[in-house]
Parts: structure tokens; C-alpha cells; sequence
């Protein structure tokens, strides 16, 4: 009975807050519905790993991707690539602990292992091998 409690009152507090958002807020423009779409390409689209790939996709150049990025999202695109690279490898290396990290380096587009054990620390403040063996440190999700 609380989960149905806690889900009713979760249902209201979103409906709430995109009556709000709605009433207070400018529908977005071209370009703010592009950058939408730049994020749902990179987090549905596991095989994009350049910006490149997601210029070609969008159909607009390197250079005006990147200017999207930083003007609607804040951070380049090759940053929100990554994250959502390092969000899979995480994913990857709690559920799978024969799967190497050199295997999912290879899979999500490093060069070598290297490169992706130091995005994992730059971003999450610890190596993929310690995260995989010291459920303590892990990021909350």
C-alpha cells in the first residue's frame, strides 16, 4: 500500500511541476528542440562515439554541433558523449564481471584501456577495476 502511496504521489508531483513548467516557462525553439534531440541520439545510439558521427547524423556540421552543445547543454559534445559512454560502461562492469575492462574500452570506442580508465576517473573519481570490486565507492545512480 505505501508503493502505491509513494507512486500516486510521485505521479502529482510531476504533473504539478509540467503544469508549472507550462504556465511559466517559453516552449523551446529550433534549436533548444535540436539539442533535445542531439541528447536522445547519444543516449539511444550506442554506437556513436564521435562528434562526428553525431553531426552527420543531425545533419549540421562539427563545428555547429559543437556550438549547440555548449549553448543548450553547457558542456561540448564530446563531454556528453563520454558521460553516457562511462554510464554504460559502469552499467557493464557491475552486471557482467567476466567482461574485461579492456573488452568494454574496445566496445564503447577507446583507444586502449588507458584512455578509458582515465575518463572513469576524471568523471567518477576512481579507476573501473576499483569500482567493479569496492561496491562502496560507486556513484549513486
Amino acid at each position: 500500500m505505501a508503493d502505491d502511496d509513494e507512486a500516486a504521489g510521485r505521479r502529482e508531483a510531476v504533473a504539478l511541476c509540467a503544469a508549472w513548467c507550462a504556465e511559466h516557462l517559453d516552449r523551446p525553439d529550433e534549436d533548444g528542440l535540436l539539442a533535445n534531440a542531439l541528447e536522445d541520439l547519444v543516449a539511444a545510439d550506442r554506437d556513436i562515439i564521435r562528434v562526428e558521427q553525431l553531426a552527420e547524423r543531425l545533419g549540421l556540421t562539427v563545428r555547429g554541433v559543437q556550438r549547440l552543445a555548449q549553448r543548450h547543454i553547457g558542456l561540448p559534445p564530446l563531454a556528453v558523449i563520454r558521460r553516457y559512454r562511462l554510464q554504460e560502461a559502469a552499467q557493464r562492469l557491475r552486471a557482467d564481471p567476466r567482461i574485461t575492462i579492456a573488452q568494454v574500452a574496445a566496445e564503447l570506442g577507446y583507444a586502449d584501456h588507458a584512455h578509458l580508465d582515465a575518463d572513469f576517473r576524471t568523471v567518477l573519481g576512481l579507476t573501473p577495476n576499483r569500482y567493479r570490486h569496492d561496491p562502496d565507492n560507486r556513484v549513486v545512480e
